[in-house]
């Protein structure tokens, strides 16, 4: 006989302060699996209530596992992190959506009943490993047309997306940007991001050792006449800079998944319930509308509609990206309802860790808003895809 569905909850996030990905970059000289052991090891110490032998599984994601990034870095940063050796791991590649995936993949289980509590993260450390690096596409993508030659190339895509709506101008790409940098500058002063982040010691082969303690590739002040004046890489006179889209760089997240049950039941606290997921593809080529049919996928398996949704946490992994999908729904691009302390176009985003960082800060904001009771989070996905979660705000009065 089948056992009903549980409760899933989403117990609490942290992550590393992101760097910029290169030499001059914070992690220029830490490991990948490295800042994955300190997200494990920090939910830990966050929650002793939790016995490690507890943990029933440890999802993470990297997009390019290779390296420092491969050998099953579930296992291995389970291991590293000093989890019982009873505890088992995986590793999961979706891209950009990689902790996303990790969250929902472990929810499946916490829901169907094999797990009660679980880790998922992602990491992606783009000065070690750049995207790309050691694959070896089919030639049958292009020889076959199978896909547009631009589908491999994130810039690309995001160029195309532009050419579709032609009303998402650069300026108005610009004016989007300049307000992320903005919220994102005043969620930090007002000591709403912080909280969530854990200190990584670093290196410095000439400066010797140091601690990371804020995310490094922010740019406060950002005004809309410097970013006029940026270069566009990915097409002649086209519309997409490094000032409206998301740097490449390195970080990683982790998250503490359970059964509402279980969370209950070992005293751990409960920042979200899932409400329901989806992902979806799209052509390639236009990637970053990814997020629109995910969400209305997710939308409607849930039963509900975007005006019930009280808070979004969108990835800003281009600006043309976000506008596409608020355009899409009719959402206002300055509506105080989306990405309220700021988006990736700030404070960065490390490929397949993002997922969980837009997790974090919506559980966050929950936790200050009684009177929101549903909320998303939403990502474009490259080769094509987009991925919708759906969480309920456990702190919503509107019942009483």
């Amino acid at each position: 006989m089948a056992a009903p569905a549980r409760t899933v909850a989403f117990v609490e996030g942290v992550r590393t302060p992101f760097g910029r990905a290169g030499e001059k970059g914070i992690y220029a000289n830490t490991r990948a699996d490295d800042l994955v052991v300190k997200v494990i090891r920090e939910l830990l110490r966050r929650h002793p209530e939790l016995p490690p032998e507890r943990v029933d599984d440890v999802a993470i994601a990297a997009t390019t596992q290779i390296g420092d990034q491969g050998l099953t870095i579930g296992r291995t940063a389970a291991l590293l992190a000093g989890l019982p050796k009873s505890v088992p791991g995986f590793a999961i590649d979706r891209m950009c959506a990689g902790a996303m995936t990790a969250v929902t993949s472990v929810a499946g289980g916490i829901a169907f009943g094999a797990y009660d509590v679980a880790i998922a993260g992602g990491v992606e450390h783009m000065g070690r490993h750049p995207m790309g690096e050691g694959v070896d596409p089919n030639p049958r993508f292009l020889t076959d047309k199978l896909v547009d030659p631009s589908a491999l190339v994130m810039g690309q895509t995001a160029e195309n997306v532009h050419d579709r709506y032609p009303a998402i101008t650069k300026e108005r790409c610009d004016a989007y940007a300049v307000r992320s940098q903005e919220r994102f500058a005043d969620a930090v002063k007002a000591g709403k991001i912080g909280p969530e982040l854990v200190p990584v010691a670093i290196r410095h082969p000439e400066l010797g050792w140091g601690l990371a303690t804020e995310d490094e590739p922010p740019r406060p002040g950002t005004t809309m006449e410097a970013l006029a004046g940026l270069k566009t890489p990915f097409r002649p006179h086209g519309r997409v800079t490094a000032g409206n889209a998301a740097g490449l760089n390195d970080g990683a997240t982790g998250a503490l998944i359970a059964g509402e049950d279980t969370a209950r039941e070992l005293g751990l606290p409960v920042g979200m319930r899932l409400v329901g997921y989806a992902f979806a593809g799209v052509e390639p080529e236009v990637m970053g509308v990814g997020p629109v049919p995910a969400t209305e996928k997710a939308l409607a398996r849930a039963g509900l509609s975007i005006s019930d949704i009280g808070l979004f946490e969108i990835n800003e992994a281009f600006a043309v990206q976000v506008l596409a999908f608020l355009d899409h729904f009719g959402i206002a691009e300055d509506d105080e309802r989306v990405n309220p302390w700021g988006g990736a176009i700030a404070c960065g985003h490390p490929l397949a860790s993002s997922g969980i960082r837009l997790m974090t800060q919506l559980s966050r904001q929950f936790a200050e808003r009684p009177d929101v009771r549903y909320g998303i989070t939403t990502m474009c996905i490259g080769i094509g895809m987009g991925g919708t979660v759906i969480w309920e705000n456990p702190a919503w009065e509107g019942h009483k």
